[in-house]
């Protein structure tokens, strides 16, 4: 996968500005036309037909290059490499691993390397956010009942 190099790559002031005015008149457009299952696009005096699920996706690029920011797309069925699901979470790559072996991740090896699906990446991080949550959400609750004032 060449994530890791897409990953640096971050729009140029101009990319981004134009990725903004298209994700604003994106946005519009799907707003204003919410039946709309298709879109045609011109792109060198050919027309492509595009379905709402891909014009959805391209508005959510584009708001993402508008702030700046790099954009990846990877299957979720897609196997990443142990710094690449890494990366994704943040952590280290020796950390990673550690969740691997305690079974907190899910992973099938190829060969000698381990693999981590996209899917049960994204499940485990989704998991820990919502533990995260409620564990603030429960800190919240102590503080209001011990009348902390925050």
């Amino acid at each position: 996968m060449e994530s890791a190099r897409i990953f640096n790559d971050l729009p140029s002031a101009e990319t981004a500005s134009l990725a903004r005015k298209s994700a604003t008149a994106l946005s519009r457009l799907l707003h204003e036309h919410p039946q709309i299952d298709r879109a045609r696009v011109r792109l060198d005096e050919e027309d492509l037909i595009l379905p709402r699920a891909a014009l959805d996706l391209l508005r959510k690029l584009l708001a993402e290059m508008a702030q700046g920011n790099a954009v990846t797309i990877v299957p979720v069925h897609a196997e990443l490499t142990t710094q690449e699901a890494a990366d994704m979470l943040n952590v280290s790559r020796p950390y990673l691993v550690k969740l691997l072996t305690e079974e907190q991740i899910p992973y099938t090896m190829v060969g000698s390397h381990r693999r981590v699906r996209l899917r049960d990446l994204l499940a485990y991080k989704h998991n820990q956010e919502e533990r995260s949550r409620e564990a603030l959400e429960k800190l919240a609750e102590q503080t209001q009942d011990l009348g902390m004032g925050y």
